[in-house]
């Protein structure tokens, strides 16, 4: 592992009382989208800490979270929410995906919970929802909101997105076009186009099985709509120079992953003056593969605010 250093400033705390474990649904004041969400919380967490959300990545959802959600509440003694973005998990369907439509539901979603001092977690897809939020004019006259922003191998840049990635949306809409029948049919087809089986079951957990009513597997995210999304998807809402955050910033890449890169840190730079970056062995999905290195990381981070 290596680390990159910056300084690292202070911040203020807030109350937060404690409760069980909890999944449900809001309700929020705007138009934006509802967002589901399960919250970790142990009894003995302490009430002058900020909780953390965790944003997950495309394809992902919250359930995918759990192991290390309960792990890092039990650790920092917080509460720990973890999201359903839009299009994914639990949550409903949209239209739009761009990064300002994703992270005003965030927005709404800590308005609506009284969220405060908060540490956003999130990886690829949700680590550009998170740094969206970071970003966002709005905290010019709530600085309070956010405390820690953690990003998980994904820099702030305007691209296309990976081929990989436009593969695999492929392969789901073809799934789904093809009316194949059985869970089965589709990991083998999916086989053609991801060799790895872990991945392969990663983006089967958004499979739901055929029943007598729905013959066919279908997919729970909209696979129609986040292929219509995929310039979005590459895209990210600011420019070098138009916006900054000077908050606590810690980036998490995979060593063996190109979504951080040397042609990215100038833009870490640019965007969060305030960060530290730290490697990983591992690839694209950096939490999943190196789990207890990561919480380390996190918590590590976290605790020395």
């Amino acid at each position: 592992m290596f680390i990159l250093r910056r300084p690292l400033a202070s911040a203020s705390r807030r109350t937060w009382q404690s409760s069980a474990l909890v999944s449900r649904s809001i309700r929020t004041i705007t138009n934006s989208v509802v967002l589901d969400y399960q919250l970790h919380a142990p009894a003995n967490a302490s009430e002058d800490k900020g909780p953390v959300l965790i944003l997950h990545g495309l394809f992902g959802s919250k359930r995918n979270w759990n192991t290390l959600a309960q792990g890092l509440s039990a650790d920092l003694e917080r509460p720990v929410y973890a999201l359903d973005l839009r299009n994914h998990g639990t949550s409903p369907h949209a239209s739009q995906m761009t990064y300002t439509d994703m992270a005003q539901d965030v927005l709404e979603f800590m308005h609506k919970h009284n969220i405060e001092q908060t540490t956003i977690i999130g990886h690829s897809m949700g680590g550009k929802v998170a740094m969206a939020v970071a970003l966002s004019p709005y905290l010019d006259t709530r600085a309070n909101l956010l405390k820690n922003l953690i990003v998980v191998d994904i820099a702030p840049v305007k691209a296309k997105m990976s081929p990989q990635f436009c593969d695999y949306i492929g392969a789901m809409q073809r799934i789904e076009q093809e009316k194949l029948k059985t869970r089965k049919e589709a990991a083998d087809f999916l086989s053609a186009y991801e060799k790895d089986p872990s991945i392969r079951a990663f983006l089967l957990t958004n499979l739901v099985s055929a029943t007598s009513d729905q013959p066919h597997v279908k997919f729970r995210v909209p696979v129609g709509i986040i292929g219509k999304s995929v310039a979005d998807i590459g895209d990210f809402p600011y420019s070098p120079g138009e916006r900054a955050w000077a908050g606590r910033t810690l980036f998490i890449k995979g060593s063996r992953s190109a979504y951080i890169n040397r042609h990215g840190i100038p833009l870490l730079e640019s965007f969060f003056p305030n960060y530290t970056l730290e490697a990983l062995d591992a690839g694209h999905w950096v939490h999943a593969e190196r789990p207890n290195e990561f919480k380390k990381s996190v918590v590590e981070f976290v605790g020395s605010s």
